[in-house]
């Protein structure tokens, strides 16, 4: 028998981390948007190292998540495309450690010069403005997934049932 690459398993647990991102992100009662965000779904991003299913769900999550949550129609597609890169260079992760690596830079660099964007709109004020964004929103992410993420990462891994090979 082979084995389809979206069963039903996968795509369900897809769709419980979409909901899980998402919720986490619009109901806690800290910044999750703007210059100075602290995402504590962000922590999730560590997943795609142990799950390949984790990145469409996190994807899906974002979106969701920015698409209620920010007024900004740029937000919604480049906040998800951050996650989306990030989901999937962290995919391809070797070292446990590094995993949290990838969204922290994806989000410093894409998140950070969309939001000096809207706070610019492209004048010569952009590039001190991103170079604040990127800072803060990689210190935020950082915080999320070295810390956290890392956290989930370890709890995880010492979960026999959810090892790489047996999902």
């Amino acid at each position: 028998m082979s084995k389809s690459r979206f069963s039903t398993r996968r795509l369900a647990t897809a769709g419980i981390i979409a909901g899980i991102y998402a919720a986490l992100t619009l109901f806690l009662p800290i910044p999750q948007y703007g210059g100075v965000q602290l995402r504590v779904a962000e922590a999730m991003t560590v997943l795609p190292f142990l799950f390949p299913e984790a990145i469409p769900g996190l994807a899906v999550g974002c979106f969701l998540a920015n698409l209620l949550g920010s007024p900004y129609v740029l937000d919604w597609i480049f906040g998800t495309l951050a996650t989306l890169v990030a989901a999937i260079w962290t995919s391809k992760v070797k070292n446990r450690w590094l995993a949290p690596l990838p969204p922290v830079v994806c989000n410093a660099v894409i998140v950070g010069a969309e939001i000096a964007y809207f706070a610019t709109l492209d004048g010569a004020a952009f590039w001190p403005a991103y170079a604040f964004n990127a800072f803060t929103v990689g210190l935020g992410e950082a915080i999320a997934c070295y810390v956290l993420g890392s956290l989930l990462l370890r709890a995880l891994e010492r979960t026999p049932a959810l090892h790489r090979t047996t999902v």
